[in-house]
């Protein structure tokens, strides 16, 4: 690790520690902080500005006093919308995994791929792997198509890079990834047939929120073999409707 890197560590480490300084005392001011940090007031007063500048703390009413700031308020708060969609989707993760057999995710979208949420195996299901907290991508998923259909063509462009293959069948250039996304918004959900692991299938359709924005996405994924063709019609229509109950259950359609 080279020297700048060293200290951008160095300082990253010591503005959590100012955080978790006020979080202890409430208020504190520089020349506390500088003590707890054991650091000169003029390095803790640089750090204290960088953490008001993202408004992570606010000047208290004491002048020259700081607590922390409404910043933190804005990033819990991104944190236990995740939770409150968890907790609400589960009933329907359930019991759409008990009816299909097959499993049921729950992903957003975190930057340049798809994050899974939550997870529930049904009991078809092959593969006990837990991918809650992991990434996939975004083009050769149903999810990730979902969580990139309603994306204005600007925003596409930030989102997507090149697109890597990973099978045969993965969507690798744009114009026929735009074309996908245009048929999914027409139809509603998104099909992902051995396009990121050959042999596998997975149906995804919309969570929307209140303002009836996409901000989430449920799957149902199973082999290839067992999603067939005649099944899937049946597999999307129970996926759909799940989609439905739990957008319905965060509000959606409600000032429809």
């Amino acid at each position: 690790m080279g020297n700048s890197e060293a200290a951008t560590v160095q300082s990253v480490d010591r503005a959590l520690t100012i955080l978790e300084v006020l979080a202890r005392l409430g208020t504190a001011g520089v020349t506390e902080i500088a003590a707890e940090l054991d650091v000169h007031k003029s390095t803790a007063f640089r750090l204290v500005s960088t953490l008001e500048t993202h408004r992570l703390v606010e000047q208290a009413g004491d002048r020259g006093r700081y607590s922390l700031g409404v910043g933190l308020l804005r990033l819990a708060g991104a944190t236990t919308a995740r939770l409150d969609l968890v907790q609400e989707a589960r009933p329907i993760t359930r019991q759409l995994a008990a009816d299909t057999g097959e499993t049921v995710n729950i992903t957003v979208r975190a930057e340049h791929a798809a994050l899974y949420l939550d997870q529930v195996a049904g009991s078809s299901a092959l593969q006990s792997h837990n991918w809650v907290g992991q990434h996939i991508p975004l083009h050769a998923t149903s999810n990730g198509k979902v969580l990139l259909s309603e994306l204005t063509p600007e925003e596409l462009a930030d989102v997507i890079g090149s697109l890597a293959r990973f099978t045969p069948a993965t969507i690798t250039r744009k114009a026929q990834l735009r074309e996908e996304l245009e048929r999914i918004r027409e139809q509603g959900y998104a099909l992902a047939v051995d396009e990121l692991e050959v042999g596998l299938t997975a149906v995804a359709a919309p969570i929307r929120n209140a303002h009836g924005d996409i901000i989430a996405s449920i799957s149902v994924s199973g082999p290839t073999f067992r999603l067939s063709d005649e099944r899937l019609d049946t597999v999307i229509e129970q996926c759909l409707a799940a989609a439905e109950e739990i957008s319905h259950r965060l509000g959606w359609g409600l000032r429809q």
